[in-house]
């Protein structure tokens, strides 16, 4: 299988591409390595792409571009040809959103124009990408489901996602490609991004300075292993989505459709108080943290809480990770790369 993976030399790009090399895949990685965040830690996470390559069962190309420009988007779709694609490339952050939202539509609206665009004219068998769950913004009925409304966003950041589920379907609709969306919920582990709280608590605890937490620290969050995510991505992947026979535009479902589209979350169906995360990095540091207490900032939700019934359901398969288990493979991980 060809894959085309974009935001490769992101956090869970890369988790997800490796992963496709290893089990003997070709994948062609997408990606401009911007500076939203430290570009080294994007180049190392490249390098480690490369090495996949040479030690696991696929192979690896790697275009280094911007997927707002339409031109090297298609491009490279004429060269590599790609059967599937996964698309992870995003203007990430909700808080960003608040000060930067043209970044947003950019990265988020255009570029996704141009790769939904190109599996049209290229015939991709199916097109699976990065939704989140700040989709959800002010429903407070928990857990969240994909069959709840969510027109109600909280930030621009995720406006712009449940804009790639929009159009999505409207492909899906239009030209029957097939789209599969995933909410992801709190993603963290190893190789994750600096501006995440788990790295910024780690690297604040670490240098003996504060952490902030804000609402007190009292909001709950379905934290979700990047492993257990890269998994969800990749079996959502090769299930191609297709048609509910069973959909009723009188009461039509917004997780499915007449046409070949779907959404499903992908979290751990297990929400953790950010005060007990915290307390699983203080036990993988072995160091306690210097708490400030704030209020919750503007575009936070207090509480996420994913329904994974529908993924397990059509994948077999639903993340499990502790949080306990994952903080401190983070944790490993962060000291041998910081050394």
């Amino acid at each position: 299988m060809k894959i085309l993976v974009t935001g490769n030399a992101g956090f869970i790009g890369f988790h997800v591409a490796r992963r496709l090399i290893e089990r003997g895949d070709t994948v062609i990685g997408f990606d401009v390595v911007n500076d939203y965040y430290d570009p080294a830690l994007k180049e190392a996470r490249l390098r480690q792409l490369s090495q996949a390559a040479t030690t696991g069962q696929g192979d690896y190309v790697f275009v280094r571009a911007n997927l707002a420009d339409r031109a090297s988007v298609e491009a490279c779709f004429a060269q590599h040809r790609p059967d599937r694609v996964i698309s992870l490339a995003a203007q990430a952050g909700v808080r960003y959103s608040l000060e930067n939202p043209n970044a947003y539509v950019e990265s988020n609206i255009v570029a996704f124009t141009n790769i939904i665009e190109a599996c049209r004219h290229y015939g991709v068998e199916h097109l699976t990408y990065a939704s989140t769950s700040s989709v959800y913004g002010a429903n407070t009925a928990m857990p969240f489901s994909e069959h709840q409304g969510v027109d109600h966003p909280l930030q621009f950041y995720a406006a712009t996602k449940r804009a790639n589920e929009l159009m999505a379907h409207a492909y899906s609709h239009l030209y029957r490609l097939p789209t599969t969306g995933l909410r992801f919920f709190t993603v963290y582990g190893p190789w994750g991004r600096p501006d995440m709280a788990l790295f910024l608590f780690t690297r604040a605890i670490l240098e003996g300075k504060p952490i902030q937490l804000f609402n007190g620290g009292n909001h709950t969050r379905d934290f979700t292993f990047v492993d257990d995510i890269a998994e969800g991505v990749i079996r959502a992947s090769d299930d191609v989505a297709r048609p509910n026979p069973d959909w009723d535009s009188d009461r039509p479902d917004p997780a499915t459709s007449n046409a070949p589209f779907r959404i499903f979350n992908i979290g751990n169906n297990s929400p953790v108080r950010l005060l007990d995360y915290v307390e699983a990095l203080e036990e993988a540091l072995g160091r306690k943290a210097q708490r400030e207490l704030l209020p919750l900032q503007a575009g936070d939700v207090p509480d996420t809480f994913a329904d994974v019934g529908e993924l397990e359901r059509a994948v077999g398969y639903r993340p499990a990770t502790p949080v306990k288990d994952g903080v401190a493979a983070f944790v490993e991980w962060y000291r041998s790369y910081y050394g």
